[in-house]
């Protein structure tokens, strides 16, 4: 399953309030950078997941109902990425999701 190009626009509408706001395809989904950083994924499913490496940073998210993303490898082995589901008020709300990708965009640079 590969993204429709309506899922990246939304994706791009959602987050438009950031500055020079581009994506690039990986894997079935994309990425998106704001000023040449990677603060968020669209997966496959067009799932927009937000980048966190911070421990108050996940907290917040999980107490907005994110879910970290895990998967099993082959071996049986669960594995997390450093990518939480963006809270569902988010995906509803521009500025509520700009908040957060504001947020994680200073906890990565």
């Amino acid at each position: 399953m590969s993204l429709a190009e309506a899922d990246i626009a939304f994706a791009k509408e959602l987050f438009s309030a950031l500055p020079d706001i581009t994506t690039r395809r990986m894997f079935g989904g994309m990425g998106i950078y704001a000023d040449g950083v990677i603060f968020a994924l669209m997966r496959s499913d067009a799932q927009i997941l937000i980048k966190s490496q911070d421990s108050a940073f996940d907290a917040k998210l999980s107490g907005m109902g994110a879910q970290k993303w895990t998967y099993t490898r082959k071996n049986g082995a669960e594995s997390s990425m450093p990518y939480w589901t963006l809270p569902d008020a988010a995906v509803d709300d521009p500025d509520l999701a700009t908040a957060l990708a504001r947020e994680a965009l200073a906890l990565l640079r």
